[in-house]
Order: C-alpha cells, then sequence, then structure tokens
C-alpha cells in the first residue's frame, strides 16, 4: 500500500447499552473507542480541501450512532459493525478499532477490558468521491 497515512481517532467516549447480561443492556455504560484510518492524505495535503480527507468529525458521530445504537453481546461485534462503517468511506484501505468496556462486569479490580480488530477493504483504486 503506497501512499498509506493514518487518521486516528483515540478516546471517543459513548454511552451504549451493549453486553451478554440483562443488566448490562438495561442500565448501559460507557464505552471508549480508538480508530485509525489508513488512508493517503497526499490529495488533501495538496489541496487544503477537507473534501479530499475523512472528515474525523463525521468519523466521530458515526462511531458514536453505532455504539448509541442497537445493543450487541459482544463488544467484538461492536468492533466490527464500526469497522464496516469505516471500510465504506471513499479511500479507506484499512481500518483498526479498538472498543474498550472498562465498566465490564468483571468482580476484580481491573482497569480495562478491550478488543482490537483490523480489517483491509475490499476495495482497490476506486477513486474519492
Amino acid at each position: 500500500m503506497d501512499d498509506v497515512d493514518e487518521i486516528t481517532l483515540t478516546g471517543l467516549r459513548v454511552f451504549g447499552r451493549h453486553g451478554v447480561y440483562e443488566q448490562e443492556r438495561r442500565d448501559g455504560q460507557q464505552f471508549v473507542v480508538d480508530t485509525t484510518l489508513y488512508v493517503s492524505t497526499a490529495a488533501a495535503a495538496a489541496s487544503d480541501d477537507v473534501a479530499e480527507t475523512v472528515h474525523y468529525g463525521e468519523v466521530a458521530a458515526r462511531i458514536a450512532q453505532i455504539v448509541g445504537g442497537e445493543p450487541v453481546n459482544l463488544i467484538e461485534t461492536l468492533a466490527q459493525r464500526i469497522a464496516d462503517a469505516m471500510l465504506a468511506y471513499d479511500g479507506v484501505r484499512m481500518v483498526a478499532v479498538t472498543v474498550h468496556k472498562p465498566g465490564a462486569p468483571i468482580d476484580l479490580e481491573f482497569a480495562d477490558v478491550s478488543v482490537t480488530i483490523r480489517r483491509t477493504s475490499s476495495k482497490t483504486g476506486e477513486p474519492r468521491s
């Protein structure tokens, strides 16, 4: 992958109702998402035009919509939904998504539980719209 740059959004906190247990779905909790999009930013750097890149504000809003939306049992599923949405953006070649669940129902002291997935786009060489 030539000219692959990174756009990273770290620490996006969103309330959601994901989990295996009824209590998690009823009460909900904060989830934290880190996302790195692998794209070429060369056109945007040359033109200084946001239309030539992936707008990180739109990325944040889309992730928040997914996390705050329909509940799933596993954070693995949640991470996959986020990855699929990020790969739908024009020019995104690969994505890394970490979903943190710091309030996971574990009866021991812990700092965080997270799942990280990496997915590659099946689209190759498609022009930016």
